[in-house]
């Protein structure tokens, strides 16, 4: 497999080609096989994850969820119908929790006003289509839209965190930009619009980024080893 930079030239970043970007998920998944993602038995239970996902980890919002599905808080109707305080106490696992409790309000009122209470009748609109109205939600970002679009309408949109972020500084790609959509497009522009590879990709990078790629990197252990310009510079690879 070719190096996804000149490792003679480490201190210079490179724009990586499509085979590069490829070359990643390869490395990614030889070392860690299919993570089967998103966490989740349902749309409607992918899209309040998603929300409550937002600054805090997976095992805060399992609790919260858990409260929910007690509560028989379990539909987007249901959200909608339960008082706000009252939704934000079942929500206070994953923090923020009065703020989450809008979104989910929030996200709701798309549901009932637009689509009759249909949340198909949402994911089944064309990506972009359905991209554009997740960002005209209140408290919905870029990648909270992009983790509802690929993984609860199971369409092609790229998923961009700052595990992500991380990885592709450390290797030395150039990004033409600092923007959230600088970093999709680097991945989008280079692959196939293939949903089942995007969202496999996206949990290889947090696989890999959970495990060695941490703030304080192990490269000794890290399949990138050879081929990162930060491990090359850590390890004299």
């Amino acid at each position: 497999m070719r190096p996804l930079y000149d490792p003679m030239n480490v201190r210079n970043l490179k724009i990586p080609g499509a085979a590069d970007v490829r070359a990643l998920y390869d490395r990614l998944f030889a070392r860690y096989g299919p993570q089967d993602w998103w966490p989740g038995d349902s749309p409607f239970e992918v899209i309040v994850g998603a929300i409550l996902t937002q600054n805090t980890n997976w095992t805060n919002v399992e609790k919260a969820l858990a409260n929910l599905r007690a509560a028989g808080v379990w539909n987007f109707g249901a959200i909608r119908s339960t008082a706000r305080e009252r939704l934000a106490a079942l929500i206070q696992p994953s923090g923020y929790f009065n703020q989450k409790a809008r979104k989910l309000h929030e996200f709701a009122a798309l549901i009932e006003n637009d689509f009759h209470g249909n949340l198909n009748g949402l994911l089944d609109l064309p990506m972009d289509e359905l991209r554009t109205g997740l960002l005209g939600v209140w408290g919905i970002g870029e990648e909270t839209a992009d983790d509802i679009v690929l993984y609860a309408a199971g369409k092609p949109s790229f998923v961009i965190d700052t595990y992500t972020r991380r990885i592709v500084d450390r290797i030395g790609w150039r990004v033409d930009g600092e923007a959230y959509g600088n970093y999709r497009s680097l991945f989008s522009e280079r692959l196939p619009a293939d949903a089942a590879l995007f969202n496999e990709y996206h949990a290889l990078l947090v696989r890999h980024a959970v495990d060695v790629c941490r703030p304080t990197p192990d490269c000794d252990a890290c399949c990138l080893v050879t081929v990162c310009r930060t491990g090359v510079e850590r390890t004299g690879r």
